[in-house]
């Protein structure tokens, strides 16, 4: 284990990171591996992005993870037969042997990240191994887990994070391995490269192992699949397949991943409701500037404090400095100071709970959008109020995860996301 004083040396069992038969597309059988790409199901702007998706091709992965029928008994019966039918018309292949995989991603503009993706056996935060740092909502939880049962399948890898070395063990065989030819490379629309290696020779991946036992990992991004995990290996006597589930692994000491914020659509709430319901308990300034001189103006404001940006009415308005007494009687005292002072703290307990009356789990009410100018533009079109956030600190996250805190939901967005559709697991390989 680390060394004495580390928070990762209470890790009595640490990550356990095993070879699979990935699933991958046949490019001689669809357009082009970038046009069956998706990102991941819960970044896809519904329905503008799972539509354009469907059209990039037929075969697109986006008709795996978000399915489109009247009912999800339905949509989930139709993504297996998909599923199905893309292994039987050979669109889909098992590669021959099981492998753990390297994968790059890289925008052209000096940013690069590479992982190794495999099967993580499942294990619950009282362990300490993955370390969550976000609630999740139960009916999305219920949701992955409908699709997950009916197509047996993990179709995306989750984003995990860990602090190795940076160069020895498991980074060492990621980047030698990265010198070779890939299996694919590919540029997606966003104008990131891609490219995938697959790693099966029994020494490289018994170092990876090796060094893996050693650390913890946090999650970056995929809670509620995790959570998937969790609630079906728990449905499947063990050992099963179930016990594993399909994650990319990032060293953030070779490979720092960024923290973007993931913004707030409050439906049927509009904007001069939404400010008249904060006289009295915030500054509220208009900020007459485009979207990425307001989002700086919110950066500045957030070094001193609490700031929110409000958009959805043609303009944005920075709300910042709350009201001390206000924050005393609306957040719990029982968290460390780290957390109480969150912006995604104050937004849920102070003005989506006590001013707004906004419940955060419900659709009908809320949705999580993580690009701030889409998040925007469909305030705009619905008249509804936008509230976008800054960004949280890593070392912040980690922090709070490492004693068991978790963050109010859909709190951080860690990039680069994996794409879907390079690579998957089925459970009955």
């Amino acid at each position: 284990m680390n060394t004495a004083g580390h928070p990762e040396a209470t890790t009595r069992r640490g990550l356990e990171l095993t070879p699979f038969r990935g699933l991958r597309y046949d490019p001689d059988r669809v357009g082009s591996l970038a046009a069956v790409t998706s990102p991941p199901y819960d970044v896809v702007v519904r329905p503008d992005g799972v539509h354009q998706l469907q059209s990039a091709d037929p075969h697109n992965i986006v008709r795996l993870i978000l399915p489109e029928a009247a009912t999800p008994s339905v949509r989930n019966a139709q993504a297996a037969d998909t599923l199905h039918r893309w292994l039987t018309e050979g669109v889909l292949t098992a590669d021959p042997e099981p492998g753990l995989y390297v994968y790059e991603q890289h925008d052209g503009n000096g940013m690069l990240q590479r992982g190794i993706i495999g099967a993580l056996r499942v294990s619950d935060p009282s362990e300490g191994v993955v370390l969550p740092h976000e609630d999740v909502m139960p009916h999305i939880v219920a949701d992955r887990a409908d699709l997950m049962r009916a197509t047996s399948a993990n179709l995306e890898p989750l984003l995990l994070t860990y602090r190795g070395s940076g160069r020895a063990g498991a980074s060492e065989v990621v980047e030698r391995t990265a010198e070779k030819p890939p299996l694919l490379a590919t540029t997606t629309e966003d104008g990131f490269s891609h490219r995938l290696w697959s790693v099966t020779d029994a020494h490289d991946v018994a170092r990876v192992q090796s060094d893996l036992a050693h650390h913890q990992a946090l999650i970056a991004d995929g809670h509620h699949r995790w959570a998937t995990y969790r609630l079906l290996r728990a449905e499947h006597p063990s050992p099963s397949p179930w016990d594993y589930g399909l994650v990319l692994l990032v060293d953030t000491a070779r490979y720092p991943l960024r923290v973007r914020a993931i913004h707030r659509l409050l439906h049927g709430l509009r904007v001069p409701d939404a400010l008249s319901a904060l006289h009295g308990h915030f500054n509220v300034r208009h900020v007459d500037a485009p979207l990425p001189r307001a989002l700086m103006a919110l950066a500045e404001a957030a070094v001193s404090g609490n700031a929110f940006l409000l958009a959805g009415d043609g303009t944005f308005h920075l709300v910042d400095r709350p009201d001390p007494d206000l924050l005393a009687r609306t957040i719990p005292s029982d968290r460390p100071k780290a957390w109480r002072t969150l912006d995604a703290t104050v937004l849920h307990a102070t003005l989506l709970d006590h001013i707004w009356h906004v419940p955060e789990d419900s659709p009908a009410h809320i949705a999580y959008i993580h690009d701030a100018a889409a998040t925007v533009r469909k305030a705009e079109r619905d008249g509804s109020t936008a509230v976008l956030l800054h960004p949280v600190h890593e070392d912040v996250v980690r922090a709070l995860a490492r004693q068991g805190v978790t963050m109010p939901r859909k709190s951080t967005s860690f990039g680069p996301k994996p794409a879907s559709g390079l690579v998957f697991r089925a459970l009955d390989l």
